[in-house]
């Protein structure tokens, strides 16, 4: 299956769940959209990253984030390669002195990771 490069391009209230959110993404080279719903949390975690805001002490997201950079482990990608059940799934591609691991993730902590 040929990838397709992503972004964010908007971040919402849910309208059908109104406890969650929706985080859109949008082709980088295209017009179709992929609506994905997160809870709050995760939410909050990308707007805080896409504003570009500081907290007073790290997040989870960036916690882990800070945890890749001091063991030198670099996020190359974030995959979304399943939805099943309505839920979708993600791999982080890390590398590590040369070596390629793709790890299980949320999407929406694999999103909020890879905005930091």
């Amino acid at each position: 299956m040929e990838k397709k490069e992503l972004e964010i391009v908007a971040l919402s209230h849910s309208m059908s769940q109104s406890q969650n959110y929706a985080v859109i993404l949008g082709e980088k080279e295209g017009t179709r959209r992929l609506p994905i719903i997160i809870g709050a949390f995760e939410a909050q975690a990308i707007a805080v990253a896409m504003e570009g805001m500081t907290p007073n002490r790290p997040l989870t997201h960036d916690l882990f984030k800070n945890a890749l950079e001091t063991f030198g482990i670099t996020l190359r990608e974030v995959v979304i390669n399943n939805l099943l059940d309505g839920i979708f799934y993600a791999l982080l591609v890390c590398e590590h002195e040369g070596v390629t691991y793709e790890i299980d993730s949320r999407t929406s902590d694999a999103l909020a990771l890879a905005v930091r």
